[in-house]
């Protein structure tokens, strides 16, 4: 049987990364506020 979490990097990346960040509007209201890590 196979186990419900099958881990790819590509896709976690492509959906949290910073590049998916980016396009979003979050990375600059983390910027405005100053932030020291704005995605990890």
């Amino acid at each position: 049987m196979k186990r419900t979490y099958q881990p790819n990097n590509r896709k976690k990346a492509k959906k949290h990364g910073f590049f998916a960040r980016a396009k979003s509007k979050i990375l600059n209201k983390r910027r405005a506020k100053g932030r020291k890590r704005l995605s990890k």
